[in-house]
């Protein structure tokens, strides 16, 4: 086709089904920006460029389809590199475009003139400039095929300002680039992880986000009820099997890692969520996407590589001695049914200051099965990891093992847009808040529901409380108490309330999800609480 590079390089999206980008609005984007304009690409625009890439990587994560953002040249680039870092830790498959100060004058000292490959190489699977209109063609396509290719990840492209010259080029065919599930799994492999499941007494599945990526919950699914196998999920994996399930657990983790003969690990990285892989004596088992992901510090029984949604029915397929397992079931049943007894006084809990758990209490009998919820902050959203339940995929989104905070608005945009129909909940430390509490603004102005809940108890809590334990002492640790982020979003065109005492949270939060738009309820949490913790830094 005859077009400048812009046009080419959003034609070249859309083969590969972007039809949404974020950005924030820069010079050297403007040749991009015509393209989108004649193509019907559509562009939502944030307030600061970390928000449009963490808000591609969460329509990634909330579509399970390739999320792009475009980032002017050079602080619009390095503002961007903590989303792209967390992208990649994520394995989110996200295409960031950005703009280059042109290759004619370069060394002179034009505009933001920045050699950005070096910086983002590192984070990203691949990293390239692109030299020319039709350059612009093969370096798109190339990163959408590798974003999408697992192990999935972020892939970028600059692109210099005289390199949107027009072209007539031929664009490519990307027929059946939809599915990028990956190789086959070594069947092999596949037999060998079979007879440890049927060998095993007490089996553990911990699922995590390759997973979700895979489409691999119907397969999973009916491997663990043919082999009844109890699960466990991370990450984006919840949901995978819906937190409802006779199999999916979560209360009885600790119990059944240190008691069982077999793990297996599906999707997620054997880090420092998972003990790095060490679970007493029980043998191990990684099932990867990729060879890339195998763990290499750890001991294992066995492993796969391999699109997981093959991998899981060709052990669905292998059989199982199921009744083998009943007994074990049982007894983590048993320890579920009894930690969450245990739990339901503290949803109740009447006290002042309010405490995390009773706000948890109060939105989980007000959140629809298939609402997302998105979790940016450290104490007050630990919580959330633990009583919020996910009863479909793609309902749950944090930050990942990478841990960056300020990803919450930037997921909730896209949630909102990609979902305008479902709740989108975004909860927030008042710490967390600080970091793009500026792109509110966008929320609003683009007209997204999305109710926002705040635990603000004054302190950076998930340094506070480790550091007085440590040394009997903290620093650096305070906030501002009471600060009425409530105003700041009535300032800004939404619903703010604050909740100051337990009987005011119902109401409260049944007003903010009644309320069209972006509506914040500020609750005033108790700085002594503190969550307990069980994993560490390292």
């Amino acid at each position: 086709m005859d077009a400048h590079g812009g046009r080419l390089a959003v034609e070249v999206l859309q083969r590969h089904d972007v039809d949404t980008m974020f950005t924030l609005s820069g010079g050297h984007l403007f040749v991009l920006y015509d393209g989108a304009v004649q193509t019907g690409l559509r562009l939502v625009d944030v307030r600061h460029e970390q928000s449009a890439t963490f808000a591609a990587e969460g329509w990634a994560k909330v579509t399970r389809r390739l999320g792009c953002a475009a980032l002017t040249a050079g602080p619009g680039v390095t503002n961007g590199v903590s989303a792209l870092t967390a992208a990649r830790m994520n394995g989110s498959p996200i295409v960031v475009l950005a703009g280059r100060a042109p290759q004619a004058r370069w060394g002179s000292g034009s505009l933001q003139e920045l050699d950005h490959i070096p910086i983002v190489a590192s984070v990203t699977k691949t990293a390239a400039t692109a030299t020319s209109a039709e350059s612009i063609v093969a370096e798109v396509d190339a990163a959408c095929r590798a974003a999408r290719t697992p192990h999935r990840g972020p892939a970028f492209v600059d692109i210099p300002l005289d390199a949107f010259g027009p072209a007539s080029i031929e664009l490519p065919d990307v027929a059946g680039a939809e599915g990028f599930r990956g190789a086959a799994p070594d069947p092999d492999a596949v037999a060998r992880v079979a007879a440890l499941v049927r060998d095993s007494a007490r089996p553990v599945l911990i699922a995590g986000g390759d997973v979700y990526w895979a489409h691999a919950e119907g397969p999973m699914r009916a491997f663990t009820e043919a082999a009844r196998v109890p699960v466990f999920v991370n990450g984006m994996g919840r949901g995978t099997l819906p937190a409802d399930h006779e199999l999916a657990f979560s209360r009885a983790r600790s119990t059944a890692l240190q008691q069982a003969d077999l793990v297996l690990v599906a999707g997620t990285p054997l880090d420092f969520r998972l003990g790095f892989g060490r679970f007493g004596d029980a043998l191990v088992v990684h099932l990867c996407d990729a060879a890339s992901e195998i763990a290499a510090h750890a001991k294992l029984a066995a492993s796969t590589a391999g699109d997981l949604a093959a991998t899981f029915a060709g052990l669905a397929e292998a059989g199982a001695a199921p009744s083998a397992h009943d007994d074990w079931i049982a007894r983590l049943r048993a320890e579920e049914q009894s930690k969450r007894a245990a739990e339901t006084a503290s949803l109740d809990a009447d006290t002042d200051p309010i405490k995390p758990t009773r706000v948890y209490g109060e939105l989980k009998k007000r959140l629809d099965r298939d609402a997302i919820v998105i979790g940016d902050g450290g104490d007050f959203v630990s919580y959330a990891g633990k009583l919020v339940e996910s009863f479909h995929p793609g309902t749950f989104l944090d930050p990942g093992p990478y841990g960056c905070l300020g990803m919450g608005p930037g997921y909730a945009l896209a949630a909102g847009v990609a979902h305008p129909d479902r709740q989108v909940v975004l909860l927030l430390g008042d710490g967390a808040i600080g970091f793009a509490l500026g792109d509110f603004e966008s929320l609003v102005r683009h007209g997204v529901n999305v109710t926002a809940i705040v635990g603000n108890n004054g302190i950076w809590g998930l340094e506070k409380h480790p550091m007085q334990a440590l040394f009997g002492y903290d620093v650096v640790a305070e906030l501002s108490p009471g600060i009425r982020y409530d105003k700041v979003i009535e300032a800004l065109g939404g619903h703010g309330e604050l909740v100051d005492a337990p009987a005011d949270l119902g109401p409260a939060l049944d007003r903010a999800f009644a309320t069209p738009g972006v509506s914040l309820v500020n609750v005033l949490t108790d700085p002594a609480d503190a969550y307990p913790r069980s994993s560490n830094l390292a």
